[in-house]
């Protein structure tokens, strides 16, 4: 019975934040040649548009995670443990990473775009920075509640 409840959690977490993390890497390199690509800019504007709504909305969805995984633990008697505790930590720093970093800079790049104003890559860049650390943040939380360091539950 754990092993099913930390497969259902670790699916959970793969397909809820799973294209956030790829829509937010697709991001940068999608603003930058928005304006410029073969299609026009009408069709770049609108890929990144598109990937700004999966960020938001997989970013909300994305929210249901840790909670998903409290009731998880709960089940499984594992509320104390170091993994968990430092998965609800590493999640919630990736979460603050999303709202404060991430999204706001998207939304500025899409504000240039709009006006139709090239965007500079140092914007770009430093986008690209944040989600790096936002995706590496939930890939280690990823292997964290697969691998279980110290775990006691045998599954």
């Amino acid at each position: 019975m754990t092993k099913i409840f930390l497969t259902l959690h670790v699916l959970a977490a793969i397909v809820a934040v799973g294209p956030v993390t790829v829509a937010a890497s697709m991001f940068p390199p999608a603003a930058r040649r928005a304006l410029t690509g073969p299609d026009g800019p009408d069709a770049g504007v609108t890929t990144v548009r598109l990937l700004h709504r999966i960020c938001r909305v997989y970013g909300a969805v994305g929210l249901a995670v840790p909670l998903f995984g409290f009731a998880t633990a709960s089940a499984v008697g594992v509320l104390g443990s170091g993994w968990l505790i430092a998965s609800i930590t590493l999640t919630a720093v990736a979460a603050g990473i999303l709202i404060a970093f991430v999204l706001p800079r998207q939304d500025e790049l899409l504000e240039q775009l709009g006006a139709r104003t090239p965007v500079e890559r140092s914007g770009t860049a430093q986008l690209a920075m944040f989600t790096g650390i936002f995706n590496l943040l939930w890939a280690t939380v990823t292997v964290l509640m697969i691998i279980r360091p110290g775990s006691t539950t045998g599954a």
